[in-house]
């Protein structure tokens, strides 16, 4: 599962010449790994109770939270790897959802916005 902001050409192009384009890269950075943080601090982790195995050790979803900069540095993406992600984020009909790459977006966007409209001022 991950998140992915469309419209990069648009914002290169309205970014050109307000800005610095490394401060832009810095801030794509950091609120990418905001993100990732985010969202591991989400992430359920499974423990021997929740799961009925003695012994379990949970935090697979956790640690499979990746950060990709991509787009020379105009894109972040943060992506859980865990082949069972998506049932833990939506649900299934056994499963009651667990969001937490949702919520950290939604958190972190808030973030980013902010940061970008000072660059651009």
């Amino acid at each position: 599962m991950s998140v992915k902001l469309k419209g990069i050409n648009k914002l290169k192009i309205a970014l050109k010449g307000k800005t610095d384009m490394k401060a832009v890269k810095r801030v794509v950075k950091q609120n990418g790994a905001g993100l990732q943080a985010k969202a591991q601090r989400n992430a359920p982790v499974g423990t021997p109770a929740s799961t009925g195995i003695p012994g379990y050790v949970g935090g697979t979803l956790k640690r499979s939270i990746q950060l990709e900069i991509k787009d020379g540095g105009l894109t972040a993406e943060a992506e859980a790897k865990a082949e069972y992600a998506p049932y833990v984020e939506w649900g299934t009909r056994y499963m009651d959802a667990q969001p937490y790459m949702k919520p950290a977006f939604h958190a972190q966007k808030e973030q980013f916005k902010r940061d970008m409209e000072r660059l651009v001022k």
